[in-house]
């Protein structure tokens, strides 16, 4: 049996247009024409033997070859990438430090580590999970390289955007909620200590549309919030990351609850240059948080 040798470039068009949702959108990203990046599909194809997409309403949808193919595209490209970086990052020494809303310690962190170390066995990371606030004064500061944070709207120079990620009201996966919008009683509600961002755009939602509330449960600390909002203590506020198989996402509409805008998250570099390992730590944690936000959307029928 011949062996075929999928093309690295073809293979990075291929995932770069299902996670953008449009070729068109992913050849903006990538930096070419569509037609080009429509060329390099009909070649992945063409090396696969199988179709990958297919038409589904105004956007694509995978083939069962297609979904087959995707996930192992993302580890070549991660392989691949890794491999690049090891070579050229050798000379790298030192360390860095780097900051993260607690959302995301248990789903970016382990993956940004593990690249990173691989890349740079020399550099030492100092990581810390901390709230958002603490995290923006630490890089203001200069005690802080990096930080992954919650966009709190006021424009900072050396903060980028990543993504825009939905609020969502959370409630127990196998308790019953025991509120109704109509029922009489204010909403017992589940959050972090104040002051905590997504806490008070849960009380300004409510108040805006004239629902009575109450906070039920206080949590210095994401796990308490989950453990408080499983056992059906509190309904709480937060975006489809991180939250546990014991949580569900509750629907506004059929609980009378308010709909919710998308929150920004940001990375925030020192006011200093961070030199070229803490500009790849930089990427790694922009790559890993873009295909944990595909991955954990997709599973929970979510659209990317």
């Amino acid at each position: 049996m011949r062996i075929t040798n999928l093309d690295t470039d073809a293979l990075r068009s291929f995932v770069a247009g299902m996670e953008a949702g449009s070729f068109a959108r992913a050849a903006d990203r990538l930096g070419r024409s569509t037609s080009a990046v429509s060329a390099q599909l009909k070649k992945l194809e063409e090396q696969a033997g199988v179709a990958l997409v297919r038409k589904s309403g105004r956007g694509l949808a995978l083939t069962d070859g297609g979904e087959a193919l995707l996930s192992y595209a993302r580890r070549l490209l991660e392989l691949n990438d890794e491999a690049v970086t090891a070579v050229r990052g050798v000379e790298f020494e030192g360390w860095v430090r780097l900051g993260l809303q607690e959302d995301f310690g248990e789903t970016v962190l382990p993956q940004v580590l593990g690249r990173f170390a691989r890349a740079h066995p020399k550099v030492r990371i100092e990581g810390r999970i901390g709230r958002n606030q603490d995290l923006v004064d630490m890089v203001e500061a200069g005690r802080l390289d990096l930080a992954l944070a919650w966009d709190d709207g006021i424009p900072r120079p050396t903060a980028t955007t990543l993504a825009a990620l939905p609020l969502c009201w959370l409630g127990p996966a196998d308790a019953p909620l025991n509120w109704q919008a109509d029922g009489g009683e204010p909403l017992p509600l589940a959050a972090l200590e104040a002051p905590c961002m997504l806490r008070t755009i849960a009380c300004e939602s409510l108040d805006r549309q004239g629902l009575s509330w109450r906070v039920a449960f206080v949590s210095p600390s994401l796990a308490g919030l989950w453990a408080a909002t499983a056992a059906g203590l509190g309904i709480a506020l937060r975006t489809p990351v991180g939250w546990p198989p014991s949580i569900r996402i509750l629907d506004p509409v059929s609980h009378g609850l308010p709909a919710l805008p998308k929150l920004g998250l940001v990375l925030h570099k020192a006011n200093k240059d961070i030199g070229p390992t803490g500009e790849h730590l930089a990427s790694i944690i922009s790559q890993a948080l873009g295909e944990t936000l595909i991955r954990g959307w997709l599973s929970n029928g979510h659209t990317a």
